[in-house]
Parts: C-alpha cells; sequence; structure tokens
C-alpha cells in the first residue's frame, strides 16, 4: 500500500530527480566501479545501504567492495550494509508488482531512520525485467511513478543498475529514459521517450507514438489512471506525432479518473490538435494548453 500523496520532500536533500538514476555498463570493472562509489558515498553519510542483486551472487557484491577498499564485512555487521537477492524481496511472491514495492520503500525508509541512519540508499539490478517475469510488463510504469510517489516523499537515494550483456539495446533505452539522471554508457533513445516531470507532476513525452510503441504508451497511460488530479499533466512540447489510438489510450485513462478535470496537455504537437478536431468528444478529457 502506498502512502497518501502530498508528502513534503525531506528538508535539505537532492532534488528527487538526482536521487533516482539509470547506471548503464558493458564490463565487470564498470559496475564494480559505480558499485564502489554509490556504497561508499552511503557509508560516508550515514545512510543504510541496500543492494539488490539478480544475476550478481552476493558473495561478488562483498568482494568486489572489499578489493576497493572498503569494509563491507563490518558495514553488515553493524546493520549498515545488505546484500540481497531480489528473488527474495522485490519479486518474491507473485512477482513484480509497483505497488508492493513503493509500499516496500517507505517501510525501508523508515526502519533506516527508525535504526539511526540518516537516509536510505540502494542499487538494484534491473536485469530480471527482461525475462518472462510476472508483472515486469509494469516495470516502466514503476519507473515512471516512483519520482512522484517515492523520490519526491522519502530519504532515498537508488541507482537503478543495466547491464547491457543481459538486457537490449533498445529496452535499456526505454528503462533508462524514464529516469532524470543517467550515470555510466550513454544509452539509444527509444522511438517514444517518457519521463517525469522534473519541476512538478507530470510525464513529458517526446518522439513517436505509435502502434509499435503501444507498450510505452499504456504504461504512460496507467500512471494517468492512478494519478491524483493534480497529476495529469502531459508535456508533449517534443512529441512529433501521436496516432488516434495512442491518444484514445491517455484520454481513456484520464476520463477514468475521479474528479473530472481534463488531462492537461503542454504544446501539444499538430497532429494531436487535428485529433481533436476529428474527435471533438476527446475535449471533455483533453485540454490544450499553450505556454
Amino acid at each position: 500500500m502506498t502512502r497518501a500523496r502530498g508528502v513534503a520532500a525531506p528538508p535539505g536533500r537532492e532534488s528527487p530527480g538526482g536521487r533516482h538514476s539509470s547506471v548503464v555498463f558493458s564490463d565487470d570493472r564498470q559496475w564494480a566501479d559505480h558499485l564502489a562509489a554509490f556504497v561508499r558515498s552511503g557509508l560516508q553519510k550515514c545512510e543504510q545501504v541496500r543492494y539488490f542483486a539478480d544475476t550478481t551472487a552476493p558473495e561478488r557484491v562483498m568482494r568486489a567492495l572489499t578489493d576497493a577498499g572498503i569494509d563491507a564485512a563490518g558495514a553488515v555487521t553493524r546493520g549498515q550494509l545488505s546484500v540481497s537477492v531480489a528473488a527474495q524481496t522485490c519479486l518474491a511472491c507473485s512477482g513484480f508488482d509497483p505497488d508492493a514495492m513503493i509500499g516496500m520503500w517507505f517501510e525501508a525508509a523508515d526502519a533506516a531512520c527508525a535504526a539511526g541512519y540518516r537516509g536510505l540508499r540502494a542499487i538494484g539490478e534491473m536485469s530480471w525485467g527482461a525475462r518472462d517475469i510476472a508483472g515486469a510488463d509494469r516495470l516502466l510504469e514503476y519507473e515512471l511513478r516512483v519520482h512522484e510517489e517515492v523520490f519526491a516523499r522519502l530519504p532515498l537515494t537508488a541507482w537503478c543498475f543495466y547491464d547491457r550483456r543481459l538486457m537490449t539495446d533498445e529496452y535499456v533505452g526505454l528503462l533508462a529514459s524514464a529516469h532524470l539522471t543517467h550515470r555510466g554508457e550513454p544509452h539509444a533513445g527509444p522511438a517514444l521517450r517518457v519521463t517525469p516531470l522534473a519541476d512538478r507532476p507530470g510525464l513529458r513525452m517526446s518522439g513517436s507514438a505509435g502502434y509499435d510503441t503501444r507498450d510505452t504508451v499504456a504504461a504512460a497511460a496507467a500512471v494517468i489512471s492512478g494519478a491524483s488530479d493534480r497529476q495529469r499533466e502531459l508535456d508533449l512540447a517534443a512529441l512529433r506525432h501521436i496516432d488516434a489510438a495512442s491518444l484514445a489510450v491517455l484520454a481513456d485513462a484520464a476520463a477514468g479518473q475521479p474528479g473530472g478535470s481534463p488531462l492537461k496537455v503542454w504544446q501539444a504537437p499538430s497532429p494531436l490538435r487535428r485529433l481533436l478536431q476529428l474527435f471533438p468528444e476527446l475535449s471533455s478529457v483533453v485540454e490544450v494548453v499553450d505556454r
């Protein structure tokens, strides 16, 4: 269960966008360097650090930290560091559930603060998203939701590890693009990129929305459908094209929301404006706003 919306962001911390980063790498050295830098910083800042492994053995994580000069064993002993396997945590029971995962972050952050730490810091290996795991199709939805629902509210810093050896470039690009901060190797931009708005609740869509990107549109629609009234905003300044089916999916998501407020669309591209002329009934749930 997620917490009520509107909780104030923790004072004096880096912006939510800067605390949720994608990390793309393609060899073991890069993995170890990112790992050591992240964990060392968390230990120095008196944060609790958690590593959620997928394909990496926990013993290997500990060995890499020790090789980097970090007293990993001591951190584990005092409860500041833990290394667990995703299959036993976020993927336990019936697979991946974004709502359950968001609730887990609140519980974990509360526990870290109750133990006297200044916050929680976590790494998650995301390679499981490319496998046939129940709920993996909702991973993009989750990545888009956590900016507002988690990082704007909790003393949490998390890096999502994307290993190019285990995932296609297309899939890496799609998921990495859902983060506002990127580290490691550059990634190819997907045909349709969806990213949380940095300065207010909502989403930014860029590229082209059509049949080939229907899964991405569905993820954006899921965020809109589950959002509070103030979160139904889309910035489409960089969207080149959208087809009727994609617009209908987004409009249906807004129409199903209680409250009756339309989906506010900033800088709508000309194809969307033409569709609203062809289907005027959509104007009741889609409001075009020009800056």
